[in-house]
């Protein structure tokens, strides 16, 4: 709780996946992939209650026994299904009604229990009914080109890009760490990444776990500390 509003975690963890199979408890440093967001949960000093969603029985064993887990149905975990439905079908199975969602996905494994309570307090400061996390971004959209079937170029921004890089505009990216959401404005028609305020990480704490390259990513950056 923060500030008299209450916050429920739940982390989205389907058994299936085409990149990496059983990626969310692939080990990674010895520790299941899931464990990392599950841990920085648990640390967090604000959020009441937390839950995973999952289809799979196997990644239900690596669930700690202090944190519920809810199975959800096969038609709600499959490579089309949204995330939404897995959040409302979650929300429904609660026991307790909560002021607000807080989405944390398994595959952003570097975010830390100080960049959720961080993007809470900025929630509440700002008196909104929803946030996302972002991080600059690493390649500028003022360099990045559309190619028609003639092999034309066209800028996807207008300007001058023959400037100097520090004098860029900043732009920011949805890093998909960090969701926030009031839970009476959730419907399928939510759009997480279209959260309307941004809380700021720094770009080193960007990684999603998409290919097997990303585990190898993940696994030298534990071993480097440059995250701790």
């Amino acid at each position: 709780m923060y500030k008299n509003k209450t916050f429920l975690a739940l982390v989205p963890a389907r058994g299936g996946s085409k990149g990496i199979p059983h990626k969310n408890i692939t080990l990674v440093n010895g520790k299941p992939l899931i464990d990392y967001t599950l841990q920085a949960a648990m640390n967090s000093e604000y959020i009441d209650k937390i839950i995973v969603s999952t289809d799979s029985e196997e990644i239900m064993k690596h669930v700690p026994s202090d944190i519920t887990t809810i199975k959800r149905p096969t038609e709600l975990a499959t490579d089309k299904s949204k995330t939404i439905t897995a959040v409302l079908h979650a929300i429904k199975n609660v026991e307790h009604m909560y002021d607000y969602l807080v989405l944390l996905q398994p595959t952003q494994p570097l975010r830390e229990s100080w960049h959720i309570d961080q993007a809470i307090e900025t929630l509440v400061a700002k008196g909104s009914d929803n946030i996302v996390s972002v991080s600059p971004v690493q390649e500028h959209p003022i360099l990045l080109r559309k190619i028609n079937e003639e092999h034309m170029l066209s800028p996807l921004l207008s300007g001058n890009s023959s400037v100097r890089r520090q004098d860029f505009e900043e732009y920011y990216v949805i890093n998909g760490a960090i969701y926030i959401n009031k839970v009476n404005d959730l419907t399928m028609e939510t759009s997480f990444n279209d959260n309307d305020f941004a809380y700021i990480m720094e770009s080193k704490y960007h990684l999603d776990i998409d290919e097997p390259a990303d585990l190898l990513i993940l696994q030298e950056i534990l071993e480097r500390g440059d995250c701790r």
